[in-house]
């Protein structure tokens, strides 16, 4: 059964676009890793500062050989910190100011039926 993580990231007001932009300069980064299935970066419409960070993956084992591997690269090669918070350079500081990463099992699913309208 699919993992679901949940990166949980506190991102103050004025860091957003920085967040943001480099996430978007690491797209596609992910996507070729063994046992990745889904990724998307949902931003806070309103009463929070928390950006959550959903990847889902084929198991645990596939996450962790992602996390010990690219992951890791990644993000010693940019001078961030592990757990999906990007870096974003050298001497450049993270920008969420805090992060906790919530696991899941997939126990059930659904798809919208084929011919469905939208």
């Amino acid at each position: 059964m699919s993992i679901v993580k949940i990166n949980v990231l506190t991102v103050p007001s004025e860091q957003r676009e920085e967040l943001e932009r480099r996430f978007s300069s690491r797209a596609g980064a992910v996507e070729s890793s063994d046992g990745f299935e889904w990724f998307e970066l949902l931003r806070p419409v309103e009463g929070t500062d928390r950006y959550l960070v959903y990847t889902r993956w084929r198991d645990e084992a596939a996450f962790q050989a992602w996390m010990s591997g690219p992951m890791k690269a990644a993000h010693q090669g940019s001078g961030g910190s592990g757990g999906g918070r990007p870096g974003g350079g050298a001497g450049r500081a993270p920008a969420a100011s805090d992060s906790t990463v919530w696991t899941f099992e997939v126990v059930q699913q659904a798809a919208p039926k084929p011919g469905a309208e939208d």
